[in-house]
């Protein structure tokens, strides 16, 4: 018997045993009669097992009620089985829903406006392409590699929102196969991309990643999900999506190579994604990718975090001054209040 606030849907067995009780019938005579073994019997009797055609002949000539009659009721049985589960599963999905941040995604467009919260939950599993928002739980299906600054159960499903908004854009995004030698190579040369002006980094950058089988998605930010960048694996290629929040110069550069790190370190396509390990690896690895520690050190060791200085070692190293504030900050070396206006503001198109 399956229940829902609606519907019980109640195997043919049910009457069968009502029937056996009436006629003082045994489930092993009856099993004998019908030519079946008991095993079956009570499978059949308890809807583990469903009630055929050829059976319900049988049961016509055991018990004199017609196949029709049986037939009739296994089709009622099995369509009540689907009508309470799909209520059960819009019931909890209607919980799980009220958790999107639905009208922000539809002011993006990523889904359709609607006000009933079930049209919401139909509109949602078409979006993330699952018979049920409960599945969004399955590793198998959000695998995903990012840079956070908080946790918690809304922003989980916002970054989720999110990436699946990612993997839609990538879709329509031409890659070679994916080559981690190759990117480990162009690094150096998106490295010289921080000294020019977004509507010159962004192609170049997208065609690089894409000669390496990756594909860069740009999407506005979703409040409350403390999202700064996400990559992950979707078929043959590896997307990696940034999010516009924090548009300071650094931020972007760092949230960029952050998630670069992910793939060239190997925690994309992880089972249980990214430890916490992983995330300071990654913040390690880019961290040096754009200034050398040792670099970096040298730098320190003279003290000197004046506005000229900061644009002398810039210089020097080929990037862009906003991102050795960026790091001054980081390391405490200066207030970040300090020193700003060497950052540069983007406005990056999405």
């Amino acid at each position: 018997m399956v229940k829902s606030r609606t519907f019980i849907a109640t195997p043919p067995g049910a009457t069968i045993k009502e029937q056996l009780s009436d006629r003082g019938m045994s489930q092993k005579e009856f099993a004998a009669r019908m030519d079946m073994s008991e095993k079956h019997i009570s499978k059949l009797i308890n809807g583990e097992v469903q009630l055929t055609s050829e059976t319900a002949v049988r049961l016509e000539t055991v018990l004199g009620i017609p196949a029709k009659f049986w037939n009739n009721l296994e089709a009622i049985y099995r369509e009540k089985i689907i009508k309470a589960e799909a209520e059960n599963s819009m019931d909890a999905d209607v919980e799980i829903a009220k958790q999107f941040p639905y009208v922000e995604m539809a002011k993006y467009g990523w889904v359709p406006n609607a006000r009933e919260t079930k049209e919401k939950v139909v509109n949602l599993r078409k979006y993330f392409e699952v018979v049920k928002l409960s599945l969004l739980d399955n590793e198998q299906i959000t695998r995903i590699a990012c840079r956070r600054l908080a946790i918690t159960e809304k922003s989980d499903l916002a970054l989720m929102a999110w990436a699946q908004e990612a993997k839609i854009k990538a879709r329509d995004i031409h890659t070679a196969p994916i080559n981690i030698k190759e990117l480990n190579a162009v690094i150096p040369e998106i490295r010289t991309m921080t000294l020019l002006k977004p509507e010159e980094f962004s192609p170049k950058i997208e065609r690089s990643l894409a000669e390496c089988g990756i594909a860069l998605v740009f999407l506005p930010h979703l409040k409350g999900s403390f999202l700064q960048g996400a990559s992950f694996i979707d078929g043959k290629k590896i997307v990696v999506g940034l999010t516009a929040r924090g548009k300071d110069a650094d931020k972007f550069w760092f949230s960029l190579f952050h998630e670069l790190a992910h793939i060239a370190l190997g925690h994309v396509g992880q089972p249980d994604g990214t430890s916490e390990d992983d995330e300071n690896a990654a913040d390690r690895w880019s961290g040096d990718m754009l200034i050398r520690t040792e670099d970096f050190d040298a730098f320190k060791k003279d003290g000197d975090y004046s506005e000229k200085s900061v644009l002398q070692f810039a210089a020097i190293q080929g990037i862009a001054p906003g991102i050795v504030v960026g790091r001054m900050q980081l390391e405490r070396l200066i207030k970040y209040s300090m020193l700003n206006h060497l950052k540069d503001k983007y406005e990056l198109a999405i």
